[in-house]
């Protein structure tokens, strides 16, 4: 340790060595960045009170202090030695251009939903018809907050059964200042929402199956088992959402759910999902209208 602070001197330097290490470590990314050299810029930067700020080109090349080099050097280190995700150790990631707090109550946020809330959920919605939403399985509230900014009129609730979870939710609706119109409910699905009826609903649930849990790298172990893990086929709580959606909502109303890998066991199922397609990727996101959910 004190070799290498003694022979790095800027942030440069450090960035440079920790994607070194990173690559030596064969740590995945995959948590807001896809590679070595951008996970460790934003743990650098991080650390430095730097994080999305634009740097000048004269700033990769100053030297750092002998307390900011020690800091730098201990948080890339328990990247490299323990494989956290780099959004738990700066407890900031990044979802439809807007900025969540995260830590390790919630999943990181990386769905490609965010593409749809970018695009006005168009065709299928028209966003001046949502007046209210659901968020089902919440997380840390990115699609019900990201949605807020997209339908200035709608109410959302943002559930989740994870009380930790709301409990994060409920942070980030607050530092928006979305108190008013989202609100972030403790409920197993549908459990505590009788009654509540939803023009659009939109689901990120767990839908891991048991092999491709196992199979995970090991950043993914810090994240709650309870936001991953669905059974032997990926489907345990998607089935269930199917059974019970229809009732929750109107008559116009749209079915919007990720089910990841999970797509090739739902597809045994007699229902015309309709499966959308990613501009920046991602896959096994189906769409449904009520109407197809009362026939089915």
């Amino acid at each position: 340790m004190e070799q290498i602070i003694k022979e790095l001197h800027s942030i440069g330097d450090f960035i440079r060595w920790g994607a070194s290490e990173f690559n030596k470590a064969e740590l995945f990314f995959g948590h807001g960045t896809d590679n070595a050299i951008d996970d460790a810029a934003v743990l650098v930067l991080h650390t430095l009170n730097l994080a999305n700020e634009k740097i000048p080109n004269i700033l990769w090349h100053s030297r750092l202090t002998s307390s900011e080099k020690q800091d730098i050097y201990n948080i890339l280190q328990r990247r490299i030695n323990e494989a956290i995700p780099t959004a738990y150790l700066t407890n900031e990631a990044w979802f439809s251009n807007l900025r969540f707090y995260v830590d390790s109550r919630v999943l990181i946020p990386r769905s490609p939903i965010a593409e749809l809330i970018e695009q006005g959920f168009e065709p299928w919605v028209e966003a001046d018809q949502v007046n209210y939403m659901l968020d089902l399985c919440t997380g840390s509230g990115c699609i019900a907050i990201a949605s807020a900014m997209l339908f200035p009129n709608a109410k959302i609730d943002a559930v989740d059964i994870s009380a930790d979870a709301v409990d994060v939710a409920k942070i980030n609706i607050d530092a928006y200042g979305l108190n008013e119109r989202v609100n972030a409910i403790q409920s197993d699905l549908f459990a505590n929402l009788d009654g509540k009826v939803y023009d659009l609903i939109v689901c990120n649930p767990p839908y891991v199956d048991a092999e491709e849990l196992a199979a995970m790298p090991n950043e993914y172990h810090h994240e709650p088992r309870l936001g991953l893990e669905a059974g032997d086929n990926g489907l345990l709580l998607v089935e269930q959402i199917l059974r019970q959606a229809a009732q929750h909502l109107t008559a116009n109303g749209v079915l919007i759910v990720e089910v990841g890998l999970s797509q090739k066991y739902l597809m045994e199922h007699e229902l015309p999902f309709m499966w959308l397609d990613f501009e920046r990727g991602g896959e096994g996101v189906f769409l449904l209208t009520a109407q197809q959910l009362i026939d089915y």
